[in-house]
């Protein structure tokens, strides 16, 4: 292999100009091609992006011996099928978040990855992003004691006359925990670092179509830590991060994570029991840039993931318990 990576875009989403620019800004990638279900509108997407190559099926672009990892921006309910072709054609893939829905489609994935020895990994860009390391540096040190909550959100405000928007259809795998609260779910479980929790209980308000237009949650790992999360299509646009222990407490205020990361600088704050406090800063950082330089690195370094399938399935089963709780009234137990 060369000393770039190749990659090839499925689809024309709008969620593509997140990663368009790290691919095409990065020393170690290029970007070589882009697919539609339609040919002149994949061409046209290629010429207004600057990308070489159009094709006009998903396969013809896996069929492309040039292109060594695909990025997956699909709606949820696609991203299973195309990941585990991608694989067998010899792909490493770059799937956005969720990585899959349910626990079928994890077999399915880890299994393509063994049997056709690629990498695969969640684009959850607040968990490769500089910000989420020094958290956890910070946890892992012992700076805030024996950690006791974790409280994260994140919501914003979905137009009402957005209708359309695939986040609103739950045969695509719509939802406010599949779209933002992923993230602090993931934050919760990495963060904790024993696993899924070992119990939820959830709540939810439901929209016109069925999907949760906001989810609470409430997590009990097996450490004794408890963490509350919150998601939402329709609030004001917040983002926060809370980890309280026995010697300190720690705050990330990082509005729109991980979009913002990029941005602007983020901050953590430390409050020691004694009333002190301490401000780290994190320079401003594109989370999907980070993105983009773990697959290289797990490509031409040999590195392993930043985010393992192995972690993916903790974040699922988690997910899949908030919403069984949800829907039926009761706490589960994992």
């Amino acid at each position: 292999m060369s000393a770039k990576i190749r990659w090839g875009i499925l689809s024309t989403a709008l969620w593509n100009k997140a990663l368009i620019g790290p691919l095409q800004q990065s020393a170690r990638s290029e970007l070589a091609a882009v697919a539609s279900r339609n040919l002149k509108k994949a061409q046209a997407y290629a010429e207004e992006k600057g990308i070489p190559k159009a094709y006009g099926s998903y396969e013809e672009l896996l069929a492309d011996s040039e292109i060594d990892v695909v990025f997956v921006p699909l709606p949820n309910a696609l991203h299973c099928e195309w990941t585990v072709k991608a694989a067998a054609a010899g792909k490493h893939v770059l799937c956005e978040k969720p990585l899959v829905i349910t626990m079928d489609q994890m077999e399915k994935i880890e299994a393509a990855a063994q049997a056709n020895n690629v990498t695969i990994f969640e684009a959850v860009g607040i968990l490769h992003h500089p910000l989420t390391h020094k958290v956890k540096e910070i946890v892992q040190a012992g700076k805030l004691g024996e950690i006791q909550q974790i409280t994260a959100w994140r919501g914003f405000c979905l137009p009402p006359e957005d209708r359309d928007n695939i986040r609103l259809k739950p045969e695509l795998g719509g939802g406010s925990l599949w779209d933002v609260g992923v993230y602090p779910n993931a934050l919760a479980i990495l963060l904790n670092q024993t696993g899924p929790p070992i119990e939820v209980w959830a709540c939810q308000i439901k929209g016109e179509t069925g999907v949760d237009l906001t989810m609470s949650g409430q997590m009990r790992f097996s450490n004794g830590v408890v963490a509350q999360i919150s998601s939402s299509l329709s609030t004001p646009d917040r983002a926060r991060l809370h980890i309280a222990g026995n010697k300190g407490a720690l705050e990330v205020m990082a509005p729109s994570m991980p979009v913002n990361t990029g941005r602007t600088d983020s901050q953590i704050v430390i409050s020691g029991i004694d009333g002190n406090t301490e401000t780290v800063v994190i320079p401003a950082r594109d989370a999907y840039l980070c993105e983009v330089e773990a697959m290289e690195a797990c490509v031409l370094d040999g590195a392993a993931p930043i985010v393992p399938l192995s972690l993916s399935r903790d974040f699922l089963k988690s997910i899949l318990a908030l919403y069984q709780s949800a829907n039926s009234g009761r706490p589960v137990k994992l």
